[in-house]
């Protein structure tokens, strides 16, 4: 990028899981990250947007941690840049705004430095940074993808789109994956893992054949965290009961919460939202669609 262009960097949302596929799935979502960045004398971050506005404006910020990271890996000094942030997507409500954040710095490093990397690096290093692929790679992608973050690969199969309504119930209380992850249990024993990680690959296989009734129920039956996450997230088990009456066929906890995600077939997301709107008024309630495009980089040159 010279002095008279402008880089645009779009990154999707996410929600991962979608209920008993723990730190595996992930789904891309109709809310996005936006940079647009230009040269400059020194790093600047400028919030555009209010789910931005308390991010550090400086070399402080992830964006900046993880592209000057990765550049230094490759023995690259990345150019400064003040970068405009735009983002709507809720910060730490489950929907992906960190793993976001972390693609578009592996975007940004990627272009700046001149890095050249493959689809397959840039989920490696976001996998790696990020400590599992759910999120990151639904946003580096798109649509459905279903990983395995092991000690030295990354593995995704990527599925470009399912065709369901998403309807999102977002408390307006924040709650750290950290946090989150504190109530679940160490240790497994054998016979949970087996039935844990059954209920897991029949979600899988009934979301690829569109088996919509047996993705809520295998949703409902997951083992691995939502039943430990209750406490933390309230409204999960009234969320299920009104859209469920409502026309939705599986609700989940979105990543680690507090956002709770419902699932209806095309065209029967109306009717679920109208119904969550009535039911949960001090709640934001967002109708979304999966988004079926990834990251996106675009160079344009500034007018004069």
């Amino acid at each position: 990028m010279n002095d008279g262009e402008m880089l645009k960097i779009v990154v999707p949302g996410s929600t991962a899981n979608l209920g008993p596929g723990f730190d595996s799935i992930g789904l891309a979502v109709s809310l996005h990250l936006t940079l647009e960045v230009v040269r400059a004398e020194m790093w600047e971050f400028v919030p555009k947007t209010s789910e931005v506005k308390s991010i550090p404006t400086d070399e402080s910020n992830l964006i900046y941690q993880v592209a000057n990271e990765l550049a230094r890996r490759y023995g690259v000094a990345l150019p400064p840049c003040r970068v405009f942030v735009s983002s709507n997507i809720p910060f730490t409500r489950g929907l992906g705004s960190s793993a976001a954040a972390i693609v578009a710095a592996i975007e940004l490093a990627n272009e700046l430095g001149r890095l050249e990397l493959s689809q397959e690096e840039k989920m490696r290093v976001a996998s790696v940074y990020e400590g599992h692929p759910d999120n990151v790679g639904a946003s580096l992608y798109g649509g459905v993808v279903i990983g395995s973050h092991l000690k030295d690969r990354t593995h995704i199969v990527h599925i470009p789109s399912i065709p369901v309504d998403l309807i999102a119930v977002i408390p307006t209380y924040e709650l750290e994956t950290k946090k989150s992850r504190t109530v679940l249990p160490s240790v497994f024993t054998r016979e949970q893992a087996v039935e844990a990680s059954a209920i897991s690959n029949v979600l899988v296989a009934a979301l690829l054949t569109n088996h919509w009734s047996l993705v809520g129920e295998m949703m409902d039956a997951d083992l691995f965290h939502q039943p430990y996450r209750e406490c933390l997230v309230p409204e999960l088990p009234h969320v299920r009961t009104v859209a469920k009456r409502n026309g939705a066929f599986g609700v989940a906890l979105s990543g680690a919460g507090p956002t709770v995600l419902c699932f209806a077939e095309q065209g029967r997301g109306k009717e679920v939202y109208d119904a969550l709107v009535a039911t949960f008024p001090h709640c934001a309630v967002r109708m979304l669609s999966v988004e079926t495009k990834g990251s996106c980089v675009y160079k344009m040159a500034l007018e004069k």
